[in-house]
């Protein structure tokens, strides 16, 4: 497993953490368990290209095995490069919904529809 949690001391807590450490400690926490779904709420907040990277492909490996995936995330490189559904949620309701198999999704309208160019006024985030 390489989350690349760098501390200096296996004792320190880990609120001790910087931010970056904490959220890929999270993620790893939560990927390395035994389950039928994974909620990743902003799972790449805050961390470095390399473990983004690598968040992503754990992911999808648990996606590949047959795991559900829901993320929720403001990032539309994340969404366009994850997802195979993209709902866009606005004030608690769906606004927009995408197919996104294979990547066919058209990437600026679910960026208007991230942005509130919908039937609704006002922004968004998307959920894969």
């Amino acid at each position: 497993v390489d989350f690349d949690v760098r501390t200096p001391s296996v004792f320190l807590p880990a609120g001790a953490l910087s931010g970056g450490n904490q959220q890929k400690m999270v993620v790893a926490r939560e990927l390395e368990r035994e389950t039928r779904l994974v909620v990743a709420s902003q799972p790449t907040r805050g961390v470095d290209v390399g473990s983004i990277e690598y968040i992503h492909k754990r992911l999808v490996m648990s996606r590949d095995e047959g795991d559900g995936v829901l993320i929720v995330s403001s990032e539309l490189d994340e969404i366009m490069g994850l997802s195979d559904r993209i709902l866009v949620m606005f004030e608690g309701r769906i606004v927009a919904e995408f197919d996104n198999t294979g990547g066919r999704a058209d990437r600026n309208q679910v960026g208007l529809a991230m942005a509130g160019a919908t039937e609704n006024a006002g922004g968004g985030e998307a959920a894969a």
